[in-house]
């Protein structure tokens, strides 16, 4: 693939994509707990909190994410998990992440974004029986929804959570496609009412001069790793739209998972532009890499984990003056890299 430089220059749904000129700078890795990009005397973060994506049943990598973070970061704050929760969305699978959560010390606050994986019981007859000829096999839409509804604790897939005091907004598609379109299948429709709660929410947000996390599972065109491959290129319906309400905000930091990419590639982060919108300097997106890992047989009656997958994720410090991203490799105990994002404004 393509290895761009941090800051992409690449041309999008909406033009051009300009390299930020707002400083961003790569800095030494700390050591695990420690908080790496601190100058001396710039003091300790606001809040610290991490995200995650793609769990899709891999309930022991999950296990080792949540201990992990907890090792490394056992004040957190909170928890953002990308979407891809579930691999086939039944409630036995939402049922199972929770169990799994319960056996592991974590935060309280979780925010669930949903993601494509929530939406494939339509292609079985049973859990145990593949039948996607007879799609959508009894399931309706609505159901999905609500099996998401139950597990998240909320009534719509958008949503606002605090990460001690940092606002973090989990976005999601409000159709699944296919339900509506036979040409269509995971793309993503945001609804009239999520674009105004977006745009109200980030406007409030930044007349309080605060940093606002966006967590969602499709990466938006012509961002991070994956998203120029025309595989994940389409998913957003709205695209333009979504990102015109992005770039307005100097100080958003969008999450994305879904394509399960390294984050040890250098477009991990990126800094997006949206021509016509008045900030030139575009807003973060970062990759959250994926937890889900596969498994094979060892030859000895164990098990190895499959060559080429990962079981990453982020851990993200928020002080003053700047956010800091951290790339994590959960199964290795080892950082990856990291990006030091300067704020607008202090907070």
């Amino acid at each position: 693939m393509d290895r761009r430089s941090l800051l992409t220059v690449a041309t999008g749904a909406v033009g051009a994509v300009a390299a930020s000129q707002m400083p961003v700078s790569a800095a030494p890795l700390a050591h695990p707990g420690g908080h790496a990009g601190s100058p001396a005397g710039a003091g300790r973060p606001v809040t610290t909190f991490n995200v995650i994506s793609d769990i899709q049943g891999d309930l022991r990598d999950l296990g080792v994410a949540l201990e992990d973070m907890h090792r490394t970061n056992p004040a957190s704050s909170g928890l953002a998990v990308a979407g891809d929760i579930t691999p086939r969305g039944y409630d036995a699978e939402y049922a199972a992440v929770t169990a799994e959560l319960g056996r592991h010390t974590h935060t309280h606050t979780v925010a669930w974004a949903i993601g494509n994986h929530e939406f494939y019981v339509p292609k079985w007859r049973d859990p145990s029986t593949l039948a996607q000829d007879t799609w959508p096999n009894g399931t309706t839409e609505d159901s999905l929804f609500r099996s998401f509804y139950n597990f998240s604790g909320r009534n719509t897939v958008y949503a606002e959570h605090s990460f001690g005091g940092i606002p973090v907004l989990s976005l999601g598609t409000e159709k699944y496609m296919h339900f509506h379109d036979p040409k269509l299948w995971d793309e993503v429709w945001l609804s009239e009412d999520q674009f105004r709660w977006l745009e109200d929410r980030l406007a409030y947000w930044a007349r309080r001069r605060k940093p606002v996390m966006v967590v969602t599972h499709h990466p938006l065109p012509n961002t991070v790793s994956g998203s120029h491959n025309q595989l994940y290129s389409r998913d957003y319906l709205q695209a333009d739209r979504l990102l015109a309400i992005l770039g307005r905000h100097r100080d958003v930091f969008l999450f994305c998972g879904h394509t399960h990419w390294d984050l040890g590639l250098s477009d991990w982060y990126v800094r997006r532009v949206v021509p016509g919108t008045a900030n030139l300097d575009g807003f973060s997106v970062v990759n959250t890499g994926a937890v889900q890992t596969g498994y094979t047989d060892d030859g000895k009656g164990g098990e190895v984990s499959v060559p080429g997958t990962f079981n990453q994720g982020l851990q993200v410090e928020v002080f003053r003056d700047r956010v800091v991203v951290k790339a994590r490799d959960f199964a290795a105990g080892n950082w990856l890299k990291q990006i030091t994002v300067p704020l607008s404004t202090r907070i």
